[in-house]
């Protein structure tokens, strides 16, 4: 069994990573390291650093953290020799995350890049039912309630917090993972609060091969029914992954749904990838991202306030 301890013990980590490990017999989970936050029957650490001293014996961490301090723990985690299970997204910058990459090489540990949406049950189905059509266009309506999902988390405001790319980076990993050909960002707005340094709304719009448009409508103040939703049309036919792909439909037609597995596809992946002394850090979603930020047009709208 690999010996694992969760970092940082928010919600993502007790409504998903827990859950996961808890069904997954390759795993003991036998440790925590979180500064407010402990689980019954583990061992409890303050920090990343008391936990590796304490525990030698530990194969592995994973990091829930916020990305703005993911690379430090897994630069310490990697120089302690262990195999790395990185919350999505994989780090701050691409620079971290390309110098964790070369630094898991060098100690022979495992990085793990993780894009949890990627194993949404419609996902895969949809990847191979594109690989021989031809693309026309997509369509991305990721819109959710950043009350809801993320209450009282001022970090994700801050520089590295990404905003509404926080959730929407799920989508560009789906697409990013469905479509048969790389695309590229062509312009992109970004509307920012007066009071945030990260966008609360975005629209991107990407170019694909032989002038198929890729665009994206993101927003993070959905009130009501929550949107997640890619619509691909086709030169045979039109394909639709609703609810953060969980659903696939074809020509309309619902071909795919399941239960929501997606973390519990992750660690069985990462597990893979530990026995097999392999690494998989796809950076391909945060390129995206960062291009986002680099080449799109911000403008400041109203400030965002909790309680309003």
């Amino acid at each position: 069994m690999i010996k694992i301890a969760i970092v940082g013990f928010g919600k993502i980590a007790q409504d998903q990573h827990l859950p996961a490990l808890q069904k997954n017999s390759d795993y003991q989970l036998v440790a925590v390291a979180s500064r407010n936050t402990s689980l019954d029957g583990v061992a409890h650490y303050k920090t990343l650093e008391a936990l590796l001293d304490a525990m030698p014996e530990l194969d592995a961490v994973s990091l829930c953290a916020p990305p703005a301090v993911r690379y430090a723990q897994a630069q310490l985690a990697l120089a302690r020799g262990k195999h790395v299970f990185l919350e999505k997204p994989p780090g701050a910058t691409l620079s971290e995350v390309e110098a964790l990459s070369e630094q898991a090489k060098a100690a022979g540990k495992t990085l793990f890049a993780s894009w949890h949406s990627r194993y949404a049950q419609g996902v895969a189905p949809a990847k191979a039912w594109l690989a021989d059509k031809t693309i026309k266009s997509v369509q991305v309506n990721w819109k959710e309630d950043v009350r809801v999902w993320h209450p009282g988390q001022a970090w994700i405001w801050e520089p590295g917090g990404m905003g509404i790319f926080d959730p929407a980076i799920n989508a560009l990993s789906i697409v990013t993972e469905i479509l048969p050909k790389p695309f590229f960002l062509k312009q992109a707005a970004l509307q920012v609060p007066e009071n945030c340094q990260t966008p609360i709304r975005a629209q991107l719009e990407f170019s694909y091969e032989a002038g198929a448009a890729i665009q994206a409508d993101l927003d993070f103040l959905q009130t009501g029914p929550q949107t997640w939703d890619i619509h691909v049309e086709t030169d045979k036919g039109t394909l639709k992954l609703s609810k953060g792909g969980s659903q696939l439909y074809i020509d309309g037609q619902l071909e795919k749904e399941g239960p929501d597995e997606e973390y519990s596809g992750l660690y069985a992946r990462f597990a893979e990838l530990v026995k097999s002394g392999q690494s998989d850090v796809d950076v391909a979603p945060l390129r995206h991202v960062a291009d986002a930020f680099m080449y799109g047009r911000r403008e400041t709208v109203e400030p965002f306030h909790e309680d309003t």
